[in-house]
């Protein structure tokens, strides 16, 4: 099984040196607003309940127009996410034109604001796919997510997305730390009791709110005893996933999500943030660097096609202990959102954590 991974990852290595070169647009992030009403500690994008300058309906319009003209939609599923996206007064306006120009879309949201009627506009204006978040049992949640009754009012909207049997995917997505690790066995059996299709799980990242938080990082036994439960849970046939971030070494690479690690940030995945900054994968620190343009300004296709050349390499190439690393050619230097472009150095290795030095 060694070989066989090493061979895989071999030809996405090779695979990936020519995406750099010729990257293929597949996941279209709108970030509709930085409202939110909550106020959750790890939020990577630091939300607010304050409504920040955000595009108008007229210019998000523009946009889907210009896009569907630059680019074959069917190869794009559009991303919706905030803050709370349904914070939006025209957020229906909005999807429901993207829906009628014939747009695949999805949405991240908290739930709380999801009743029956808000799940069936849902489904009238073409939504696919919802991933809700879950951060642990009742009182788990709510102080995590700085919302009294946000637990219920959360699994109320997912039971609502649930009823309205309209959607491909009503996936929870659980964040992982220090303290709330110990809950997940009891979650999974909360997952298990409701119908939902996936259900994903990732860990605290060092972005956002979180860096406020260092004691709620996960040590190195957290990690392990996540991922051992991921994929148990998955052998077991439950649809239980791994986020797409970091290389995770040969003995749990496509054990706990269906495929190897790759950093989609500016190959697969851009983003149109709600000032109408362009940039790569939303939970990468936004500084002049990493913001490619503004949509207000800049075509969507132009940026594309002609900058973003700080998401087309190897970040291993900005760090001398990343690129004589042994595990160079298949971690790249691992996540751009976790990446600390101060001093060029990942803030996330899982190298000494889940396989060592010389297990390339």
């Amino acid at each position: 099984m060694k070989k066989i991974k090493q061979e895989h990852l071999n030809q996405l290595a090779d695979y990936t040196a020519q995406l750099y070169q010729h990257p293929r647009l597949r996941h279209l992030f709108l970030e509709l607003t930085l409202q939110c009403n909550e106020h959750c500690f790890h939020c990577g994008s630091s939300c607010t309940s304050e409504k920040k300058e955000e595009l108008s309906l007229e210019e998000y319009q523009r946009i889907l127009r210009e896009v569907k003209e630059d680019f074959d939609i069917r190869q794009i599923q559009l991303c919706i996410t905030g803050g709370e996206p349904l914070l939006r007064r025209d957020f229906f306006q909005i999807m429901s034109y993207a829906h009628e120009l014939g747009y695949r879309w999805g949405m991240t949201s908290n739930a709380t604001l999801i009743d029956q009627n808000v799940a069936h506009r849902l489904a009238e204006c073409g939504m696919g796919t919802v991933s809700v978040s879950i951060d642990g049992l009742e009182e788990t949640h709510d102080r995590l997510r700085g919302m009294k009754g946000g637990y219920r009012r959360a699994m109320r909207g997912i039971q609502c997305l649930i009823d309205e049997q309209a959607f491909r995917n009503v996936q929870v997505t659980t964040v992982i730390n220090h303290q709330n690790i110990d809950e997940l066995d009891a979650l999974f059996d909360v997952m298990d009791q409701i119908d939902i299709d996936s259900w994903r799980v990732i860990h605290l990242e060092p972005i956002g709110r979180a860096l406020e938080r260092p004691e709620l990082m996960c040590t190195k036994e957290d990690y392990i005893r996540l991922f051992d439960f991921i994929r148990e849970k998955r052998k077991q046939g439950y649809p239980l996933e791994f986020g797409c971030s970091h290389y995770l070494g040969l003995e749990y690479e496509a054990e706990v999500r269906d495929w190897y690690w790759l950093c989609n940030a500016g190959v697969y995945t851009a983003s149109i943030m709600s000032n109408g900054d362009i940039g790569a994968c939303l939970d990468i620190e936004r500084r002049p660097e990493t913001i490619q343009g503004n949509i207000r300004t800049d075509r969507f296709k132009d940026i594309w096609e002609n900058r973003f050349e700080l998401f087309r390499h190897d970040l291993s190439d900005l760090n001398g202990e990343c690129r004589s690393c042994a595990h160079q050619r298949f971690c790249r230097g691992d996540a751009h959102h976790s990446w600390d472009y101060d001093h060029n150095r990942p803030m996330v290795c899982m190298k000494g954590i889940l396989f060592p030095e010389a297990d390339a």
